[in-house]
């Protein structure tokens, strides 16, 4: 089993901007973005509103941060597999990183799912930022000869 790479960084070493996007990151996915709070994801990283406001603007530039991270999981794990081996091996070498970094973060589970099950929200690109990761990593294995050329790119990101 790999040693994770944490996109958040470890408690002692996070600025106050990190310590804002995790906390909002966890609220999210506990409580959803709609029923948390600017003040309440400020109390949750220990800073004021202020610096909340400071460095993200608005709820709206919190959830893009928020949302960076979520990708930014999911483009390290992907990233911790060597490129080797047959193809269906390396794909299944990144499937089996994903679903250990799914694993060991619940808060990224639950985000994910508030995300793209909640109805009211509208307004984020997280799937639109996944696909797009989606579509860079198949360029790559395509233009590397580790992905088919034969199907189509955008049948191969579906499939991803």
């Amino acid at each position: 089993m790999r040693t994770p790479v944490d996109p958040r960084a470890s408690g002692e070493d996070l600025t106050a901007k990190a310590r804002i996007r995790n906390a909002a990151m966890d609220l999210y996915a506990e409580h959803g973005e709609d029923r948390t709070s600017m003040r309440a994801i400020a109390v949750a990283a220990g800073v004021t509103v202020g610096l909340l406001v400071h460095h993200f603007g608005t709820k709206d530039g919190l959830r893009d941060a928020v949302e960076q991270l979520v990708v930014d999981y999911f483009a390290q794990a992907i990233a911790q597999v060597p490129v080797t081996g047959t193809p269906a091996e390396i794909g299944a070498a990144r499937d089996a990183a994903v679903q250990e970094m799914l694993a060991a973060n619940p808060a990224v589970v639950n985000y994910l799912r508030r995300a793209v099950l909640d109805p009211a929200r509208r307004e984020g690109r997280l799937l639109e930022r996944l696909t797009e990761l989606a579509r860079q990593e198949v360029t790559q294995l395509r233009a590397t000869g580790y992905a088919s050329t034969t199907r189509s790119e955008s049948s191969q990101v579906i499939s991803v």
